[in-house]
């Protein structure tokens, strides 16, 4: 006997995707365009059963009607109806049990994934990578100068020995004499930013 699954896609008209009025989130449309243009429509939108409202997606929702109405090409990721109509997947099969339970989930499904901040060395090594093979793929994830500033005054320069793939080596001024290799395992004292090439001591 197949099991019934509680959770499930399915794809549904971009137009029946109904936002909910009480939806307390802002959204950089033109940034979410942008990386369903170049990336396809990864994360589906989340539905409440209960209400027929969007818990999830309100933003990507939003993009993509934008998209729609500019005539652009439907992404990767979205279907398209005998009438043209784009047919967007949804995750569906939860229901709330009141609107304080929906609301309140409304607002995590935002907050929780923001609520851990970030690995400064994992995420210092993938920005340098990126930086080195594809700027415009870093320029696409918009961190500012003072962002990449913060982060490297984080990172130890032993978590930036690899890169994601475990062969780059970030990039160090090779006349600092403050970066030399001391002959007894010592860590040098500069790492460099990714972005700009700047050099910055962690901790100061």
């Amino acid at each position: 006997m197949p099991l019934a699954a509680p959770r499930y896609i399915s794809y549904i008209p971009l137009t029946d995707l109904a936002p909910d009025p009480a939806n307390p989130k802002s959204h950089e449309i033109e940034r979410i365009i942008a990386s369903i243009r170049d990336h396809g429509f990864v994360e589906t939108p989340v539905a409440d059963e209960r209400t027929g409202l969007t818990l999830a997606g309100h933003g990507r929702r939003s993009a993509l009607i934008e998209m729609q109405a500019r005539g652009e090409q439907p992404p990767d990721g979205i279907l398209v109806d005998d009438d043209g109509g784009w047919l967007v997947p949804v995750t569906r099969g939860w229901a709330s049990t009141d609107d304080r339970q929906a609301h309140t989930l409304l607002i995590l499904l935002n907050r929780l994934p923001e609520a851990g901040g970030w690995r400064p060395g994992p995420l210092a090594a993938i920005l340098e990578d990126l930086a080195t093979s594809d700027p415009d793929l870093l320029d696409s994830l918009c961190f500012t100068d003072e962002e990449m500033e913060n982060l490297l005054r984080q990172v130890d320069p032993e978590t930036l020995a690899q890169g994601p793939d475990g062969t780059h080596t970030p990039e160090l001024d090779p006349y600092d004499h403050d970066q030399a290799d001391t002959g007894d395992n010592e860590r040098g004292t500069n790492v460099s930013c990714p972005a700009c090439g700047h050099l910055f001591t962690p901790g100061r």
